[in-house]
């Protein structure tokens, strides 16, 4: 296949797909032309008339759908109307000529709208089969350019937002083949994921009556040369080329109707040559195939724009990752600088895929040795997770078993030591983040030049350190124990669920919990100010607080505002990604909260809601120990219930604690004035290190662990 020019390289690709991997044996058996909405100025500058094309290019007008038919059909009939110009027919002729001059070929649209992630445009205009002679080419060559304005092409990229003046326009020419049999191969698979197995769908004739609805497919899936599973789907009918051009409907035999379109040895034919192609393209595929004359041949190759990205391994072996996202309860993709900052801190390295860090637990599922620790460990915290890793246990054959090698290191920070019940213990700990806090806010003071990029990356060392301490480990990883404990034991012995759920309501030093109450107290600020209360209904800018001083009561509104970022205000929602916005970047956001408060809760709920969670604790609390002394066995069972109880509220308020001292140490500000100092630290273009990756361009301005620090995207 020889490729003319193209305006554009991602369709000369996408053409090349079309059968340059596997038809390198037929040189010149296709071509591509191009439309970029007008063209080519160095064929004639011949283009579509501006009024039709702005006309349809426009929002999707007032009318509906039959104005879009309407100036749709303007464009299509203008295109179609004007004559290709003399030096580009004569190319298409004379590549003709090298076929034979009247050879049956495909005429096949590719436009730059096709296969994006969001949307699936694939389909969207128009291809012509079993088009015979230079003169009919030539004429649904423009057919085919014209289709990027089929009314159903226009209102879909009207739909999915995507701007009529961005689309462009591959036509790609190429000799007809007349398939026994043709249909599409997968790669991986769509719906399963799976990137072992190739999916291979086959049905008689043409693959338009697959592609089109007309038939249903017989599936194959090929793993390793051999068909493991197939479904056969009785066929009565094909689609086949007509002798006088196009395409035609046909009757299938009927007693060929029930036995599959290709045998077993056939069906894992293509799966080789699509693996190739996978390879060469550098991800799975969705390859179209015909079968001819008992040969494979691949016409069409596009990207499976629907499969969720998986970490690379560097092997082909099973590989199973829980998502860490998911267990911060924060889902959405990270940025670049979030991934790499979340890698400097972590004790072990993570997978990457999507915007998502993974933890790799093959080895831990292998190995009987830990197997039982982590599907309690990740049962516990998400039971969907827990179920899930049971599910690829029970599968055969998934995971191997682990090599004489001794079982694999604990996850981090498992199993500590057992510690006694001391609020003290949580004192010390909070103290010593405050302290490592206050002194790298006075220590950055005397940093400049060379010397600041290097004391960020130390701090960020000394941010793991107080991250990972075993002492952290042993707070509150007891605690959490302590909850499943009370939560099995009471199921157990006083049919109660979940009760560790009212134990903890609330718990001191929750910093989460905690963090909702004082919005309550602004309420009660604003609530007795109709005019605050009502400008609040119309803020979008996030300067607002200064312009609250010219009402009534806007004073204390701004300043009661103003102070909750003081102590929260470097949190936000999906913390963990430190490119996030913060609430004190976006006060904003926080006033849906303040008028939900105002509109829901009397004067002072702030400090009622947490005396009535107290008490109502407290009163689970005795009612769960009087029902266990009246068991057998009870002073015993009341003793340990109480221990249990002491310990979870003692300690569980502090597992929030360390992502709360990350924010509030390393989570930057980004540039803004804090009220302790109006000092910005910059350094000029210092990157992060290499670990960064995909990240140039991102500085680091200020200390990671500074709230008074910056980070700027060029």
């Amino acid at each position: 296949m020889r490729l003319t020019r193209c305006g554009s390289r991602s369709l000369a690709a996408r053409a090349r797909a079309w059968g340059a991997v596997a038809d390198r044996r037929r040189p010149g058996a296709g071509w591509l032309l191009r439309d970029d909405g007008r063209l080519p100025a160095d064929h004639g500058g011949r283009a579509v008339d501006r009024r039709s094309a702005r006309s349809a290019v426009a929002p999707e007008p007032r009318d509906g759908r039959e104005a879009i038919r309407t100036l749709s059909a303007e464009i299509r009939r203008t295109i179609e109307g004007i004559a290709i110009p003399g030096d580009l027919a004569a190319a298409v002729t004379r590549a003709l000529a090298r076929l034979g001059g009247h050879a049956a070929c495909a005429v096949r649209s590719s436009a730059t709208a096709e296969d994006l992630p969001a949307a699936s445009f694939a389909g969207q205009q128009d291809t012509y089969l079993n088009v015979v002679g230079p003169a009919a080419i030539l004429r649904h060559v423009s057919r085919c350019w014209a289709s990027l304005f089929t009314e159903r092409a226009v209102t879909y990229r009207l739909r999915n937002g995507f701007g009529h003046r961005k689309a462009r326009m591959a036509v790609a020419v190429q000799q007809m083949l007349f398939p026994q049999a043709a249909g599409v191969l997968f790669t991986a698979g769509p719906v399963t994921s799976s990137r072992r197995v190739a999916f291979v769908d086959a049905s008689f004739g043409l693959g338009e009556a697959l592609v089109s609805g007309l038939v249903n497919a017989d599936v194959f899936n090929v793993r390793d040369g051999e068909v493991v599973a197939k479904a056969v789907a009785a066929t009565q009918r094909a689609v086949h080329a007509s002798p006088a051009g196009g395409t035609q409907e046909q009757p299938i035999d009927p007693q060929r109707q029930e036995p599959p379109a290709l045998a077993d040895a056939q069906a894992v034919r293509p799966a080789r040559p699509g693996r190739r192609i996978e390879a060469h393209f550098g991800r799975p595929q969705d390859i179209e195939w015909c079968l001819a004359d008992d040969g494979f041949q691949i016409v069409q190759s596009r990207p499976i724009t629907t499969l969720f990205p998986i970490p690379e391994s560097g092997d082909r072996e099973n590989h199973v990752y829980v998502s860490v996202g998911h267990q911060q309860m924060m889902t959405d993709p990270m940025r670049p600088l979030g991934l790499s900052f979340w890698q400097l801190t972590t004790p072990a390295p993570m997978a990457e895929a999507g915007g998502r860090l993974f933890v790799d637990v093959t080895q831990r599922l292998a190995s009987p040795a830990s197997r039982a620790g982590l599907l309690e460990a990740l049962g516990r915290s998400d039971p969907l997770t827990g179920d899930a890793l049971q599910t690829i246990l029970e599968r055969d054959g998934f995971i191997r078993p682990p090599p004489d090698e001794g079982p694999p290191g604990p996850l981090p920070g498992g199993a500590p030591a057992p510690i006694e019940t001391d609020p003290a213990i949580v004192t010390e700990l909070t103290g010593r983040s405050q302290a490592s806090i206050a002194a790298s806010e006075r220590d950055i003071r005397t940093k400049s030049g060379e010397a600041l990029p290097d004391f960020i990356r130390a701090d960020i060392q000394e941010l793991k350190r107080i991250l990972f301490d075993p002492r952290s480990h042993q707070v509150f990883m007891p605690a959490m124990e302590a909850a499943w404990w009370l939560n099995d034991r009471l199921q157990a012995w006083l049919r109660e669920k979940n009760a560790a759920d009212t134990l903890t309501q609330p718990v001191p030093r929750n910093v989460t919990s905690e963090m909702g109450l004082p919005l309550l107290d602004v309420a009660d600020v604003i609530r007795p100010h109709p005019d605050v209360a009502a400008f609040a209904h119309h803020v979008e800018d996030e300067g607002f607080p200064g312009e609250l001083a010219r009402l009534s009561g806007g004073r204390e509104a701004r300043d009661a505002i103003e102070a909750w970022p003081d102590k929260y205000g470097m949190r936000c929602a999906g913390e963990i990604d430190i490119t996030r916005p913060r609430w004190s970047e976006r006060p904003a956001t926080l006033v849906p909260v303040i008028l939900g408060n105002i509109k829901n809760f009397e004067p002072g709920a702030g400090a009622r809601r947490f005396e009535q969670g107290r008490q109502k604790a407290w009163a689970k609390e005795q009612d769960v120990l009087e029902r266990l002394r009246a068991l057998p066995d009870g002073e015993r069972k009341s003793e340990e219930a109480r221990r249990m109880i002491d310990r979870i509220r003692t300690f569980i308020g502090y597992r929030e604690y360390p992502k709360y001292g990350m924010a509030i140490s390393c989570l930057p500000s980004r540039a803004t004035r804090t009220a302790n100092s109006d000092r910005k630290f910059k350094i000029g273009c210092a990157l992060l290190p290499p670990t960064v990756r995909g990240c140039v361009g991102w500085l680091i301005v200020g200390s990671l662990r500074h709230r008074r620090s910056a980070v700027h995207r060029c």
